[in-house]
């Protein structure tokens, strides 16, 4: 009940840096049409799936 596997490792790291939010300048760049990120989520409110 402890070590990560390899594969897990990595999809958490990928979700670690999907959990940021867009940098401003994108925002400006598309006059605001892209306001915010779809992915963010809070750690305590929506869980991740991750099997194995």
């Amino acid at each position: 009940m402890g070590k990560k596997s390899a594969n897990k490792k990595r999809r958490l790291g990928k979700m670690l840096k999907r959990n940021r939010r867009i940098p401003a300048l994108a925002m400006i760049r598309t006059h605001r049409r892209v306001q915010y990120n779809k992915h963010q989520r809070n750690w305590r409110r929506r869980k991740l799936r991750i099997e194995g």
